[in-house]
């Protein structure tokens, strides 16, 4: 898979999961932490047996959405602290 797929499928994961957890951060930074949700959700599906990010398909967005969650929710805990 291509970069600007990885960067395509975490603007769509990210965006989702803006949506989903009504975070505050601003869009470059919910796209940033799609992108890196997208190789969160791929590598816990991974371990699980499941599929990853393995193309531009309804899965792929689906597993990178709940990376984006995973990681919009770690994020959150951690600045909270600060």
């Amino acid at each position: 898979m291509g970069i600007l797929t990885w960067i395509v499928i975490g603007l769509i994961a990210g965006v989702i999961a803006k949506m989903v957890m009504r975070d505050s951060l601003g869009w470059i930074m919910t796209i940033l932490l799609g992108i890196i949700g997208a190789i969160v959700g791929g590598w816990v599906f991974g371990l699980f047996g499941g599929p990853g990010v393995s193309g531009f398909d309804l899965t792929s967005i689906l597993v990178a959405t709940v990376g984006a969650i995973i990681v919009l929710f770690v994020y959150g805990l951690i600045s909270r602290r600060r």
